[in-house]
């Protein structure tokens, strides 16, 4: 509870909920709810004071404003009817619309709770995972867009909203919810070619939200040195040039070296260096950090934890790398060139 902090200026809220345990796939499917323990685990291990936070349902009015009512009624019936394989990926039980109900909901009470000022930045650790759940369709682990319902709430009180996706699969569902909407600024790095197969350079928004996408699609074997380099170069110039009210990040950890689905190598450390970053974008209180992948238990404890120092300003920026390895260069390079007509990058 808030009272029990004793630095409340430096606190994270840690939102979770019970029933994301409850979501039960088969065995050896790399989406397990270990990874929720050893999330939790990470933070709590961490430097930081935690403040407690119970997830809610979300307002079925919200949820909607993402997903179609159909597509929500199905999921539930899905889930009544004993649940299954809604893809060779994706499964649900009997108790996952509930833990996919409380996962969309975590993010619209950390938000509430930090416009209390009771902590500087909250990190949602629950599951099922979102972005890549779409309008109409359940994918890629996901049944809600976590993140993106977080968005669109942000949104429906005037905010102006950045995501960060440092997963290493693209978020497809993310992209999709708001590529019309020139107040959300969604941004992916990630590996590329690989799953779900979008998120290439020239993929930038349409209409009035023309470059309010931006991905940095990676190839595999990517070092942790040009991943930071491209994050410093194309990421943070983007943010700072939208300057958005909140900062939201879809903190998948499987672009960590260890990660046995991904082909990035991300260190733990980088975590907390880039969203120590995100920290100096917006003002305190206004990052919220969501869990997408990860399957290495140690990598998503030593990942989430150096996340939330890197939020509560206990870690420092330091120096940047500024040189891109070959393979990754050229890619960086066509993001720059094609983003170049909407924002100032060298």
């Amino acid at each position: 509870m808030p009272g029990a902090c004793q630095n409340p200026s430096m606190a994270i809220l840690l939102v979770t909920h019970e029933f994301s345990l409850q979501h039960l796939v088969p065995r050896g499917h790399p989406e397990r709810p270990e990874r929720v323990e050893a999330t939790v685990s990470g933070i709590r291990g961490s430097a930081v004071d935690i403040i407690d936070i119970e997830a809610p349902e979300v307002d079925r009015s919200l949820l909607e404003s993402v997903h179609d009512a159909t597509y929500v009624d199905e999921v539930q019936q899905f889930c009544l009817r004993g649940g299954g394989a809604f893809d060779e990926d994706t499964y649900a039980v009997p108790a996952s619309y509930d833990a996919a109900l409380h996962a969309a909901g975590a993010g619209p009470c950390a938000v509430d709770t930090l416009m209390r000022g009771v902590a500087v930045s909250a990190f949602v650790a629950v599951r099922p995972p979102g972005h890549h759940a779409e309008r109409h369709q359940a994918m890629g682990f996901c049944l809600f867009n976590n993140v993106a319902v977080t968005a669109a709430y942000l949104r429906s009180m005037g905010s102006r909203v950045a995501i960060v996706d440092w997963d290493v699969h693209h978020g497809n569902g993310t992209q999709h919810s708001f590529w019309t909407d020139p107040e959300v600024l969604y941004i992916s790095m990630h590996e590329f070619p690989f799953y779900p197969g979008t998120g290439w350079v020239t993929e930038s928004g349409q209409g009035g939200a023309a470059g309010t996408t931006v991905n940095i699609p990676l190839p595999g074997g990517t070092s942790s040195s040009s991943q930071r380099a491209a994050f410093r170069r194309v990421v943070l110039p983007v943010l700072e040039q939208f300057a958005p009210d909140w900062i939201l990040v879809s903190a998948g950890y499987d672009a960590h070296k260890d990660d046995p689905l991904g082909g990035l190598n991300l260190e733990s450390g980088d975590y907390g260096q880039m969203a120590a970053a995100l920290t100096s974008v917006v003002p305190s209180n206004r990052v919220v950090a969501f869990l997408e992948g990860g399957y290495d238990l140690d990598a998503l404890v030593s990942g989430a934890a150096a996340t939330v120092e890197g939020l509560a300003g206990l870690r420092e920026q330091g120096e940047w790398p500024t040189v891109l390895d070959g393979s990754s260069r050229r890619v960086v390079d066509l993001a720059v060139e094609a983003l170049k007509p909407f924002w100032e990058l060298v």
